[in-house]
């Protein structure tokens, strides 16, 4: 199958390379690129723990002159990619929920108890309400935008030409901005979105929202938010 992976660099290549491994074609249009935000305020703490809901979190903090000061705390991450994240960066103790921002909020409130404030190293962008969710359990959190994703929306001459022909089967969808940005992509190329034939796959059911609501029919969910089963349902 010739499939399109539109998530951002580095993660866009690793994931084309496991593609490629189960034989199909893979084209690159990252839709998103990551910046860093690299004087991000981390506040003063004492901090009981660090939330990380993306290995882009991980990877702007390993860049943060302050990024030693936290090294020694425990790391609870929605999941594997981004524990592994946590872990390149120098983070020792991290656990990883293997799941959606829920099922972070759940472990992170059977293992801490309330005192310090957590802090949440987080992108500019979020869908999910963890905050609210551990609020619920009176865990207190500090958000700290450590990195932004800006939307990429002009395709590629060749990947245009490709959708249009039909000739690229499946595109992969990361993130809800990611699949957002794919929508105002095709809208700039003058390209029918409910008309391509192209199946579309998703980590979850709110990152298909976007493609729903821009009449795309053919939008398939993986049956856990992680690139395995992305993988399993792509086949």
């Amino acid at each position: 199958m010739r499939v399109l992976v539109t998530r951002p660099e580095p993660d866009a290549s690793r994931s084309a390379a496991a593609l490629r491994a189960r034989g199909h074609a893979v084209d690159l249009m990252p839709l998103l690129r990551v910046e860093a935000v690299t004087d991000a305020d981390l506040g003063d703490g004492p901090w009981g723990g660090v939330l990380i809901t993306s290995a882009s979190a991980a990877r702007a903090i390993d860049a943060h002159a302050r990024k030693g000061e936290l090294l020694a705390l425990p790391v609870f991450a929605v999941g594997r990619r981004s524990a592994d994240a946590a872990r390149a960066a120098g983070f020792s103790a991290v656990t990883s929920a293997d799941g959606d921002a829920d099922d972070l909020a759940a472990l992170v409130a059977a293992r801490v108890a309330p005192g310090a404030p957590l802090l949440y190293l987080a992108g500019e962008d979020r869908a999910a309400d963890l905050v609210g969710a551990l609020g619920a359990h009176d865990l207190a959190v500090r958000i700290t935008v450590v990195y932004r994703a800006v939307m990429e929306t002009r395709l590629a001459p060749e990947i245009r030409a490709a959708l249009a022909a039909g000739t690229i089967e499946a595109v992969l969808h990361y993130s809800r901005r990611s699949a957002q940005a794919f929508v105002e992509a095709l809208a700039v190329a003058g390209l029918p979105a409910g008309s391509l034939a192209v199946r579309h796959y998703c980590l979850s059911a709110q990152m298909a929202e976007p493609l729903r609501g821009a009449g795309i029919g053919e939008v398939r969910v993986a049956a856990r938010p992680d690139e395995a089963a992305l993988f399993e349902l792509v086949g």
